[in-house]
Protein backbone atom coordinates (compact mmCIF):
# COMPACT_ATOMS: atom_id res chain seq x y z
CA UNK A 1 0.00 0.00 0.00
CA UNK A 2 2.76 2.15 0.67
CA UNK A 3 4.35 1.64 -2.53
CA UNK A 4 1.31 1.93 -4.06
CA UNK A 5 0.45 5.22 -2.20
CA UNK A 6 3.94 6.51 -3.07
CA UNK A 7 3.49 5.38 -6.54
CA UNK A 8 0.40 7.34 -6.77
CA UNK A 9 1.68 10.20 -5.24
CA UNK A 10 4.23 9.92 -7.69
CA UNK A 11 1.39 9.32 -10.59
CA UNK A 12 -1.15 12.22 -9.44
CA UNK A 13 1.88 15.12 -8.83
CA UNK A 14 1.96 15.87 -12.23
CA UNK A 15 -1.35 15.48 -13.33
CA UNK A 16 -2.16 18.15 -10.50
CA UNK A 17 0.37 20.76 -12.16
CA UNK A 18 -1.17 20.73 -15.50
CA UNK A 19 -4.47 21.13 -13.93
CA UNK A 20 -3.38 24.22 -12.19
CA UNK A 21 -1.22 25.89 -15.31
CA UNK A 22 -4.82 24.76 -17.49
CA UNK A 23 -6.49 27.23 -14.40
CA UNK A 24 -4.46 29.97 -14.31
CA UNK A 25 -4.26 30.14 -18.51
CA UNK A 26 -8.60 29.68 -18.77
CA UNK A 27 -8.40 32.79 -16.00
CA UNK A 28 -5.86 34.84 -18.03
CA UNK A 29 -8.32 34.22 -20.90
CA UNK A 30 -11.31 34.69 -19.17
CA UNK A 31 -9.69 38.18 -17.77
CA UNK A 32 -8.25 39.48 -21.28
CA UNK A 33 -12.02 38.84 -22.15
CA UNK A 34 -13.58 40.57 -20.23
CA UNK A 35 -11.43 43.71 -20.95
CA UNK A 36 -11.68 43.29 -24.29
CA UNK A 37 -15.28 43.20 -23.94
CA UNK A 38 -15.57 46.28 -22.16
CA UNK A 39 -13.37 48.40 -24.57
CA UNK A 40 -15.85 46.84 -26.95
CA UNK A 41 -18.78 47.94 -25.11
CA UNK A 42 -17.45 51.62 -24.45
CA UNK A 43 -16.59 52.23 -28.38
CA UNK A 44 -19.07 55.03 -29.45
CA UNK A 45 -21.54 54.04 -31.71
CA UNK A 46 -20.19 54.97 -35.27
CA UNK A 47 -16.87 54.87 -34.28
CA UNK A 48 -14.13 52.64 -34.56
CA UNK A 49 -11.86 51.69 -31.68
CA UNK A 50 -8.06 50.01 -31.93
CA UNK A 51 -7.11 48.53 -28.35
CA UNK A 52 -3.51 48.75 -28.80
CA UNK A 53 -2.78 47.30 -25.42
CA UNK A 54 -2.82 50.09 -22.66
CA UNK A 55 -4.20 52.84 -25.30
CA UNK A 56 -6.65 52.50 -27.77
CA UNK A 57 -7.54 54.59 -30.78
CA UNK A 58 -10.70 55.69 -31.54
CA UNK A 59 -12.15 57.28 -35.10
CA UNK A 60 -15.01 58.62 -36.14
CA UNK A 61 -14.91 59.75 -39.41
CA UNK A 62 -17.62 60.72 -41.68
CA UNK A 63 -20.30 59.41 -39.80
CA UNK A 64 -22.79 62.57 -40.11
CA UNK A 65 -22.17 63.29 -36.18
CA UNK A 66 -24.27 66.05 -34.77
CA UNK A 67 -22.50 66.09 -31.31
CA UNK A 68 -19.18 64.51 -29.69
CA UNK A 69 -20.29 60.86 -29.09
CA UNK A 70 -20.62 59.54 -25.30
CA UNK A 71 -19.14 57.35 -23.73
CA UNK A 72 -15.10 57.47 -25.08
CA UNK A 73 -12.69 54.54 -24.12
CA UNK A 74 -10.92 56.10 -20.68
CA UNK A 75 -7.21 55.05 -22.05
CA UNK A 76 -8.13 56.81 -25.37
CA UNK A 77 -5.06 58.43 -26.49
CA UNK A 78 -5.89 59.60 -29.90
CA UNK A 79 -8.74 60.74 -30.73
CA UNK A 80 -10.59 61.52 -34.90
CA UNK A 81 -13.48 63.16 -34.83
CA UNK A 82 -13.62 64.55 -38.80
CA UNK A 83 -16.17 65.11 -41.36
CA UNK A 84 -19.11 65.47 -39.50
CA UNK A 85 -21.91 68.22 -38.62
CA UNK A 86 -20.32 69.10 -34.82
CA UNK A 87 -21.73 73.09 -34.79
CA UNK A 88 -21.27 73.39 -31.20
CA UNK A 89 -18.34 72.72 -28.83
CA UNK A 90 -19.73 73.11 -24.86
CA UNK A 91 -18.44 72.24 -21.43
CA UNK A 92 -20.41 69.43 -21.98
CA UNK A 93 -19.35 68.08 -24.96
CA UNK A 94 -16.23 65.86 -23.08
CA UNK A 95 -17.61 65.53 -20.05
CA UNK A 96 -15.50 62.75 -18.62
CA UNK A 97 -11.67 63.05 -18.05
CA UNK A 98 -9.11 61.64 -20.63
CA UNK A 99 -6.07 61.08 -18.80
CA UNK A 100 -4.29 59.18 -21.48
CA UNK A 101 -5.70 61.71 -24.65
CA UNK A 102 -2.88 63.03 -26.31
CA UNK A 103 -4.12 63.73 -30.14
CA UNK A 104 -7.51 64.97 -30.84
CA UNK A 105 -8.34 65.95 -34.20
CA UNK A 106 -11.95 68.08 -34.41
CA UNK A 107 -11.34 68.94 -38.49
CA UNK A 108 -13.85 69.11 -41.23
CA UNK A 109 -16.65 69.05 -38.65
CA UNK A 110 -18.00 72.62 -39.15
CA UNK A 111 -17.66 73.74 -35.89
CA UNK A 112 -18.70 77.74 -35.41
CA UNK A 113 -19.08 78.27 -31.84
CA UNK A 114 -16.42 76.75 -29.24
CA UNK A 115 -17.66 77.91 -25.40
CA UNK A 116 -14.97 77.83 -22.10
CA UNK A 117 -13.79 74.78 -20.91
CA UNK A 118 -14.03 72.50 -23.65
CA UNK A 119 -10.45 70.99 -23.48
CA UNK A 120 -9.97 71.60 -19.53
CA UNK A 121 -10.91 67.71 -18.71
CA UNK A 122 -7.87 66.80 -21.57
CA UNK A 123 -4.76 67.44 -18.58
CA UNK A 124 -2.12 65.20 -21.48
CA UNK A 125 -3.53 67.06 -24.19
CA UNK A 126 -0.33 67.77 -26.82
CA UNK A 127 -1.78 68.24 -30.09
CA UNK A 128 -5.17 70.11 -31.26
CA UNK A 129 -6.53 70.54 -35.02
CA UNK A 130 -9.42 72.41 -35.71
CA UNK A 131 -8.67 73.15 -39.06
CA UNK A 132 -11.11 73.62 -41.65
CA UNK A 133 -14.43 74.51 -39.52
CA UNK A 134 -16.27 77.80 -39.58
CA UNK A 135 -15.60 79.24 -36.13
CA UNK A 136 -16.81 82.58 -35.77
CA UNK A 137 -16.56 82.32 -31.89
CA UNK A 138 -13.76 80.94 -30.41
CA UNK A 139 -13.61 81.55 -26.53
CA UNK A 140 -10.23 82.38 -24.83
CA UNK A 141 -10.95 80.21 -21.84
CA UNK A 142 -11.22 76.93 -23.90
CA UNK A 143 -8.54 75.41 -22.34
CA UNK A 144 -7.09 74.82 -18.24
CA UNK A 145 -4.56 77.60 -17.04
CA UNK A 146 -2.19 74.73 -17.00
CA UNK A 147 -2.47 73.32 -20.45
CA UNK A 148 0.83 71.40 -22.04
CA UNK A 149 -0.55 72.18 -25.93
CA UNK A 150 2.53 71.82 -28.15
CA UNK A 151 0.43 71.99 -31.70
CA UNK A 152 -2.62 73.98 -32.54
CA UNK A 153 -3.83 74.24 -35.74
CA UNK A 154 -6.10 76.66 -36.86
CA UNK A 155 -5.30 76.35 -40.43
CA UNK A 156 -8.63 77.71 -42.91
CA UNK A 157 -11.05 77.30 -39.46
CA UNK A 158 -11.25 81.49 -38.39
CA UNK A 159 -13.92 82.62 -39.97
CA UNK A 160 -15.52 86.20 -38.92
CA UNK A 161 -17.51 88.96 -41.35
CA UNK A 162 -15.39 91.79 -39.23
CA UNK A 163 -11.22 91.38 -39.64
CA UNK A 164 -11.12 93.50 -36.56
CA UNK A 165 -13.11 90.86 -34.32
CA UNK A 166 -11.17 88.36 -36.16
CA UNK A 167 -7.99 89.16 -35.51
CA UNK A 168 -9.10 89.76 -32.18
CA UNK A 169 -10.42 86.43 -31.42
CA UNK A 170 -7.08 85.27 -32.13
CA UNK A 171 -4.93 87.31 -30.25
CA UNK A 172 -7.97 87.12 -26.95
CA UNK A 173 -7.30 83.12 -26.95
CA UNK A 174 -2.96 83.41 -27.28
CA UNK A 175 -2.57 86.07 -25.22
CA UNK A 176 -3.84 84.47 -21.92
CA UNK A 177 -1.26 83.11 -20.90
CA UNK A 178 -2.48 79.62 -21.42
CA UNK A 179 -0.50 78.36 -24.22
CA UNK A 180 2.97 79.55 -23.00
CA UNK A 181 4.02 75.49 -24.17
CA UNK A 182 2.85 75.80 -27.30
CA UNK A 183 5.71 75.51 -30.06
CA UNK A 184 3.76 74.95 -33.15
CA UNK A 185 0.68 77.03 -34.47
CA UNK A 186 -1.00 76.74 -37.69
CA UNK A 187 -3.42 79.85 -38.63
CA UNK A 188 -2.53 79.06 -42.50
CA UNK A 189 -5.47 79.80 -45.04
CA UNK A 190 -7.49 82.29 -42.58
CA UNK A 191 -7.71 85.39 -44.89
CA UNK A 192 -5.78 87.57 -42.12
CA UNK A 193 -4.76 90.83 -43.54
CA UNK A 194 -2.63 92.14 -40.60
CA UNK A 195 -0.86 90.16 -37.27
CA UNK A 196 -0.22 92.70 -34.69
CA UNK A 197 2.87 93.25 -32.56
CA UNK A 198 0.73 92.14 -29.46
CA UNK A 199 -0.49 88.86 -30.97
CA UNK A 200 2.45 86.70 -30.03
CA UNK A 201 3.76 87.61 -27.20
CA UNK A 202 2.33 85.81 -24.58
CA UNK A 203 3.81 82.69 -26.75
CA UNK A 204 7.48 82.61 -25.38
CA UNK A 205 8.36 79.25 -27.21
CA UNK A 206 6.63 79.64 -30.68
CA UNK A 207 9.19 77.79 -32.91
CA UNK A 208 7.06 77.18 -35.68
CA UNK A 209 4.46 79.69 -37.14
CA UNK A 210 2.62 79.01 -40.17
CA UNK A 211 1.14 82.07 -41.87
CA UNK A 212 0.53 80.90 -45.55
CA UNK A 213 -2.07 81.90 -47.98
CA UNK A 214 -3.61 84.78 -45.83
CA UNK A 215 -3.93 88.32 -47.04
CA UNK A 216 -1.41 90.03 -44.88
CA UNK A 217 -0.09 93.31 -46.20
CA UNK A 218 2.34 94.23 -43.81
CA UNK A 219 4.57 93.16 -41.17
CA UNK A 220 5.54 95.31 -38.20
CA UNK A 221 8.79 95.30 -36.64
CA UNK A 222 8.75 93.56 -33.36
CA UNK A 223 5.95 91.12 -34.32
CA UNK A 224 8.26 88.19 -34.04
CA UNK A 225 10.90 89.98 -31.72
CA UNK A 226 10.13 88.10 -28.81
CA UNK A 227 9.80 84.85 -30.37
CA UNK A 228 12.11 81.52 -30.55
CA UNK A 229 11.36 81.29 -34.35
CA UNK A 230 12.64 78.14 -36.26
CA UNK A 231 10.61 78.27 -38.89
CA UNK A 232 7.73 81.43 -40.40
CA UNK A 233 5.68 80.55 -43.46
CA UNK A 234 4.53 84.00 -44.95
CA UNK A 235 4.00 82.44 -48.15
CA UNK A 236 1.09 84.01 -50.94
CA UNK A 237 0.00 86.73 -48.64
CA UNK A 238 0.21 90.31 -50.36
CA UNK A 239 3.30 91.82 -49.00
CA UNK A 240 5.07 94.46 -51.17
CA UNK A 241 7.45 95.22 -48.98
CA UNK A 242 9.60 94.48 -45.60
CA UNK A 243 10.85 97.42 -43.55
CA UNK A 244 14.25 97.34 -41.71
CA UNK A 245 12.63 96.68 -38.75
CA UNK A 246 11.06 93.61 -39.82
CA UNK A 247 14.44 92.68 -41.15
CA UNK A 248 16.15 92.97 -38.14
CA UNK A 249 13.67 90.74 -36.33
CA UNK A 250 14.36 87.62 -38.49
CA UNK A 251 18.38 88.55 -37.87
CA UNK A 252 17.13 88.12 -34.40
CA UNK A 253 16.81 84.22 -34.45
CA UNK A 254 19.40 82.08 -35.68
CA UNK A 255 19.13 79.82 -38.14
CA UNK A 256 15.79 80.86 -38.82
CA UNK A 257 13.75 80.09 -42.18
CA UNK A 258 11.72 82.35 -43.91
CA UNK A 259 9.20 81.69 -46.54
CA UNK A 260 8.62 84.41 -48.52
CA UNK A 261 7.66 83.16 -52.12
CA UNK A 262 3.95 84.47 -53.96
CA UNK A 263 3.91 87.19 -52.62
CA UNK A 264 3.02 90.64 -54.47
CA UNK A 265 6.09 92.28 -54.50
CA UNK A 266 6.34 95.73 -55.88
CA UNK A 267 10.16 96.54 -57.50
CA UNK A 268 10.20 100.39 -56.88
CA UNK A 269 13.00 102.06 -54.25
CA UNK A 270 10.93 101.08 -51.61
CA UNK A 271 12.20 97.54 -51.96
CA UNK A 272 15.80 98.16 -52.06
CA UNK A 273 16.59 97.74 -48.21
CA UNK A 274 14.67 94.38 -48.78
CA UNK A 275 17.08 93.31 -52.29
CA UNK A 276 20.26 93.95 -50.28
CA UNK A 277 19.43 91.57 -47.14
CA UNK A 278 18.46 88.94 -49.16
CA UNK A 279 21.65 88.90 -50.90
CA UNK A 280 23.31 88.76 -47.77
CA UNK A 281 21.09 86.48 -45.26
CA UNK A 282 20.64 82.69 -45.36
CA UNK A 283 17.52 83.14 -43.77
CA UNK A 284 15.01 83.46 -46.35
CA UNK A 285 14.93 79.09 -47.55
CA UNK A 286 13.21 80.18 -51.49
CA UNK A 287 14.38 83.06 -51.88
CA UNK A 288 15.65 82.29 -55.23
CA UNK A 289 11.65 82.11 -55.82
CA UNK A 290 10.97 85.80 -55.04
CA UNK A 291 9.41 87.56 -58.11
CA UNK A 292 8.41 91.52 -58.42
CA UNK A 293 4.68 91.73 -59.33
CA UNK A 294 5.09 95.29 -59.87
CA UNK A 295 5.70 97.58 -62.50
CA UNK A 296 5.20 95.76 -65.28
CA UNK A 297 8.46 96.15 -66.81
CA UNK A 298 10.00 93.93 -63.96
CA UNK A 299 7.57 91.39 -64.09
CA UNK A 300 8.60 87.66 -63.12
CA UNK A 301 12.01 89.33 -62.25
CA UNK A 302 14.10 87.36 -59.81
CA UNK A 303 14.73 90.15 -56.38
CA UNK A 304 17.82 87.78 -56.44
CA UNK A 305 19.06 88.97 -59.47
CA UNK A 306 18.04 92.80 -59.20
CA UNK A 307 20.17 95.94 -59.78
CA UNK A 308 19.54 98.73 -57.34
CA UNK A 309 20.00 100.94 -60.14
CA UNK A 310 16.85 99.31 -61.58
CA UNK A 311 14.81 100.27 -58.65
CA UNK A 312 12.65 103.17 -59.43
CA UNK A 313 9.67 105.52 -57.82
CA UNK A 314 8.52 106.81 -60.76
CA UNK A 315 4.08 107.95 -60.90
CA UNK A 316 1.85 105.63 -63.43
CA UNK A 317 0.44 107.71 -66.24
CA UNK A 318 -2.83 107.44 -64.03
CA UNK A 319 -1.65 108.70 -60.95
CA UNK A 320 0.41 111.82 -63.55
CA UNK A 321 -3.25 112.67 -65.35
CA UNK A 322 -4.72 112.96 -61.17
CA UNK A 323 -1.79 115.03 -60.20
CA UNK A 324 -2.82 117.06 -62.92
CA UNK A 325 -6.45 117.75 -62.70
CA UNK A 326 -5.16 118.09 -58.86
CA UNK A 327 -3.26 121.47 -59.77
CA UNK A 328 -6.16 122.30 -62.10
CA UNK A 329 -8.51 122.17 -59.52
CA UNK A 330 -6.32 123.92 -57.07
CA UNK A 331 -5.68 126.40 -59.90
CA UNK A 332 -9.45 126.99 -60.51
CA UNK A 333 -10.28 127.43 -55.97
CA UNK A 334 -7.51 129.98 -55.76
CA UNK A 335 -8.31 131.90 -58.54
CA UNK A 336 -11.69 132.32 -56.99
CA UNK A 337 -10.85 132.81 -53.65
CA UNK A 338 -8.70 136.24 -54.79
CA UNK A 339 -12.17 136.96 -56.80
CA UNK A 340 -14.15 136.95 -53.71
CA UNK A 341 -11.42 139.05 -52.07
CA UNK A 342 -11.05 141.40 -54.63
CA UNK A 343 -14.59 141.83 -55.05
CA UNK A 344 -15.34 142.04 -50.97
CA UNK A 345 -12.49 145.23 -51.23
CA UNK A 346 -14.31 146.93 -54.16
CA UNK A 347 -17.56 146.95 -52.25
CA UNK A 348 -15.55 148.14 -49.11
CA UNK A 349 -13.85 150.82 -50.61
CA UNK A 350 -15.32 154.33 -49.22
CA UNK A 351 -14.68 152.42 -45.80
CA UNK A 352 -11.43 151.63 -46.25
CA UNK A 353 -9.85 154.87 -47.80
CA UNK A 354 -12.14 156.29 -44.61
CA UNK A 355 -9.78 153.95 -42.35
CA UNK A 356 -6.63 154.34 -44.31
CA UNK A 357 -7.62 158.74 -44.00
CA UNK A 358 -8.05 157.55 -40.36
CA UNK A 359 -4.63 155.78 -40.05
CA UNK A 360 -2.62 158.68 -41.73
CA UNK A 361 -4.13 161.86 -39.48
CA UNK A 362 -3.40 159.59 -36.69
CA UNK A 363 0.28 159.11 -37.74
CA UNK A 364 0.99 162.69 -38.77
CA UNK A 365 -0.42 163.84 -35.16
CA UNK A 366 1.75 161.20 -33.67
CA UNK A 367 4.53 162.50 -35.67
CA UNK A 368 3.93 166.17 -35.09
CA UNK A 369 3.85 165.91 -31.11
CA UNK A 370 7.53 164.03 -31.59
CA UNK A 371 8.82 166.94 -33.76
CA UNK A 372 7.72 169.26 -31.35
CA UNK A 373 8.94 167.52 -28.43
CA UNK A 374 12.74 167.27 -30.36
CA UNK A 375 13.00 170.64 -30.65
CA UNK A 376 12.41 171.70 -26.98
CA UNK A 377 15.02 168.98 -26.02
CA UNK A 378 17.30 170.62 -28.41
CA UNK A 379 16.98 174.07 -27.63
CA UNK A 380 18.30 174.69 -24.14
CA UNK A 381 16.47 178.32 -24.09
CA UNK A 382 13.32 176.77 -25.34
CA UNK A 383 13.86 174.05 -22.28
CA UNK A 384 14.29 176.55 -19.51
CA UNK A 385 11.43 178.49 -20.71
CA UNK A 386 9.06 175.46 -20.18
CA UNK A 387 10.73 174.61 -16.85
CA UNK A 388 9.57 178.16 -15.78
CA UNK A 389 6.27 178.03 -17.62
CA UNK A 390 5.80 174.41 -15.43
CA UNK A 391 6.88 176.11 -12.33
Amino acid sequence: MLVVDSLFYIKIIPNQKKLNHLRLGLAVFLHVLVLATSQASLCPDKCRCVDSGKTTIVKCVNTNLSAIPYPLPPNVKTLFITGNNISNLTADSFPQTLEQLNNLTLSGNKIELIDPKVFTNMPSLRHLDLSNNRISRLNSEVFSSNTFLQEFNLSSSVFNSSYTKQIKGISDLVQNGSLLNLDTLNLSDNDLIYVTEETLSKLPNLKFLYLRNNSIINIKGGTFKNLQLKKLDLRENSLKQLTNATLSDFDLHPGIQVYLADNTWDCDCNIEDLVIWLQKTEAVADKTDLLCAFPDNLKTTRLLKMNVSQLHCIFSEDMKSVLQTSYVFLGIVLALIGVIFLLVLYLNRKGIKKWLYNIRDACRDHMEGYHYRYEINTDPRLTNLSLNSDV
